[in-house]
């Protein structure tokens, strides 16, 4: 490790670390990660993520794996503080634009070790745990880590072309590029709570969210035998308020009725302040913070862990074009530039629902209970929280809106079933695409495959037909990471957009 620059070091190996090497050894680009744990760090935190990680997650190649630890959600369900539905906003368990649930819990460690264990099909990917980074420092031609062996004390050193700091709220590469976190007006103390029982609660089975300023309450099936409640915590309260289930079943009670305490294990119980906070920049040259080192979101929306999958997914495919001489460098600048302002609006999303759920005292919950019941009849508000869509990026180098799609580009392209039955990631593989209505000539066929782009053919009466209908093109451009580059009303006009074969990432799969 210390012989030769590494292409990319990576700091911290949690969800977003581990996707991020694994994107990059995809596109052919090795990297080093350096973990502080020896092992997935064993405490539960993140339980959900909606369709488009889901997506993510298929990419890295894990999909059969994670199947078999989630348990997809039914929905959101809004309650008064005596269990009463106040409103409810179904998702279908069956998949929606993004072909996956776009509700799915879980328990992260357990998603962590698949991630691990995934990466033993990549040897790009060198993980180094037990070790403590101590420096962070550029150099002429890169990147210089300082770190400690944590068994042995022994100091070591490795150089990278590029350095990803994804290594949490105390995050020390975000120190190191001299960026601060802004605070963006929120902040809770909330008690987290973890059980394990074989007994069956019999609650529906989706996200129970009690909305009350005295006792606001988070509830959750995360698995077969596993349940997540969330408290918010009173003040003068903590989490040593709550040792035992002795202790904590008055507040769990209303989801466990009859079931004795002794059937209930407590796998874990925390305080946790929710803030949401954005960095005020991401990036210093050869520098990048990703997760929760640029950005924390409360959790009330479940897009917490997401979004850090979201950056690795924006910033790898740039990343390995521009360290292959494929891309001009320029195109990093907008990792920040696309990724920041997506990050501020979920965050703003993420407080909305908080302060619904909590503020306003007595008259809030008046207020509640009046408003809450007609909620499904706001325009377009059960559509958005079923499909779980998140906003487009903005527009940038890599997004550029023709004046017949312009509200689509900077959006996920939807995950449409195939004709032969696939899904259109499966076909697109982590290349640029061009999918279009219209039938391509023998030379625009050839011109399309020596540039390696993938091609699909939008047919009349498919899903994929309809969606190219709405954005008012015949042809649209995808980038690697699925998001709508731009569109034409000829497939000529978008060859200009196309890299060239020297600068086309290879599809290494």
């Amino acid at each position: 490790m210390n012989a030769e620059l590494a292409p990319v070091v990576i700091v911290g190996a949690g969800p977003t670390g581990l996707t991020a090497a694994t994107l990059l050894a995809r596109y052919g680009i090795e990297s080093v990660v350096l973990e502080r744990w020896e092992g997935v760090f064993p405490q539960p935190r993140a339980v959900h993520l909606d369709g488009e990680i889901r997506r993510i997650l298929a990419r890295l190649g894990v999909s059969a794996d994670f199947d078999a630890i989630t348990r997809p959600a039914l929905g959101l369900r809004l309650v008064d503080r005596n269990m009463r539905v106040l409103a409810q906003f179904d998702r279908d368990p069956a998949g929606g634009r993004n072909g996956y649930p776009e509700a799915n819990l879980f328990d992260q460690p357990e998603l962590e070790a698949i991630l691990r264990a995934n990466l033993v099909r990549h040897p790009r990917v060198t993980l180094r745990g037990n070790v403590e980074v101590i420096g962070i420092a550029e150099e002429t031609d890169g990147v210089r880590v300082d770190f400690t062996d944590r068994i042995t004390g022994a100091p070591e050193v490795v150089r990278a072309r590029y350095v990803l700091g994804c290594d949490g709220a105390n995050s020390l590469v975000r120190a190191a590029i001299g960026a601060q976190m802004r605070d963006l007006g929120f902040e809770q103390r909330w008690l987290v709570v973890d059980i394990a029982t074989t007994a069956e609660l019999d609650q529906w089975d989706g996200v129970h969210q009690v909305c009350d300023p005295v006792r606001a309450a988070t509830y959750m099936r995360i698995g077969k035998t596993r349940y997540r409640w969330e408290f918010r915590l009173r003040p003068g309260e903590t989490a040593a308020d709550y040792p035992d289930i002795a202790q904590l079943h008055p507040l769990i009670r209303p989801w466990t009725a009859d079931t004795a305490a002794e059937d209930l294990e407590l796998v874990r119980v925390a305080e946790y302040t929710f803030r949401a906070q954005l960095a005020d920049r991401w990036r210093q040259r050869r520098i990048f913070i990703l997760g929760d080192a640029a950005h924390l979101t409360p959790p009330f929306i479940g897009q917490g862990m997401g979004a850090g999958l979201r950056d690795a997914a924006n910033l790898t495919w740039k990343l390995a074009g521009a360290l292959r001489g494929e891309l001009p460098d320029s195109v990093l600048d907008t990792y920040e530039a696309e990724r920041k302002p997506h990050a501020r609006a979920m965050i703003r999303l993420a407080k909305l629902m908080g302060v619904t759920m909590t503020d306003g005292g007595e008259f809030g919950n008046r207020l509640r209970r009046l408003l809450a019941p007609h909620l499904h009849r706001v325009p377009g508000l059960t559509a958005l929280v079923a499909s779980g869509e998140t906003p487009r990026l903005n527009r940038s180098e890599l997004i550029a809106p023709h004046r017949l799609s312009r509200t689509y580009a900077g959006r996920l392209v939807p995950n449409a079933t195939l004709e032969n039955g696939r899904r259109l990631d499966d076909h697109i593989g982590d290349r640029f695409a061009i999918i279009t209505s219209t039938i391509p000539s023998p030379r625009h066929r050839a011109l399309i495959e020596q540039r390696g782009a993938a091609l699909l053919i939008a047919h009349p009466g498919t899903d994929l037909h309809h969606w190219l209908r709405r954005t008012g093109s015949r042809a649209i451009l995808i980038r690697p990471d699925g998001t709508v580059l731009r569109g034409a009303r000829t497939l000529s006009a978008l060859y200009a957009a196309l890299p060239h074969p020297r600068r086309q990432l290879r599809d290494n799969h």
